[in-house]
């Protein structure tokens, strides 16, 4: 059996809270450099985006966290996509499909007319993978709190 196949998506849970900050600052310290706006979140991600009405996903194979997406509500009509993270040594599996299956359900279960993702185009695989479930570039319009963005994507949903 593949660790797809153990794979199991689960909502917020505050004993995954750490895993959500290290998955994403695998990535991030990667590429780019943690911006005040990722403290911010890492710091209190229930009050930042669960408490508003938002949603952070976790794949959990045999029990460990592999990879984490947040959904982010905006306004009632507008969700956003953030902080989406598989682990290295678990990419390139299905897990990032499996979180934005969830994402997306989320989001048309919570009422959204879109999605939004604010991203960079050195994230290729990433990209591709948001292109792969629907969504298109558009205007920047959201990104005030990051310095590394220079692409915003959407998903109408309605």
């Amino acid at each position: 059996m593949s660790d797809l196949d153990a794979a199991e998506v689960h909502g917020f849970d505050r004993r995954l809270v750490p895993y959500f900050e290290s998955l994403n600052r695998e990535w991030i310290e990667q590429y780019f450099e943690i911006e005040e706006a990722d403290e911010r979140v890492f710091h209190d991600p229930f009050k930042e985006i669960v408490e508003p009405g938002g949603q952070i996903f976790f794949v959990i194979v045999n029990g460990k966290p592999l990879g984490t997406c947040a959904v982010m509500r905006l306004d009632d009509q507008v969700y956003e996509i953030a902080k989406m993270a598989v682990s290295s040594e678990a990419q390139g599996r299905g897990h990032s499909n499996l979180l934005m299956k969830s994402a997306i359900e989320f989001a048309k279960q919570a009422g959204a007319d879109k999605l939004i993702l604010l991203s960079n185009t050195r994230l290729k695989a990433a990209i591709a993978l948001y292109e792969k479930f629907g969504f298109r570039a558009v205007p920047i319009t959201d990104a005030d709190d990051y310095k590394r963005v220079d692409i915003q994507m959407e998903l109408r949903l309605k």
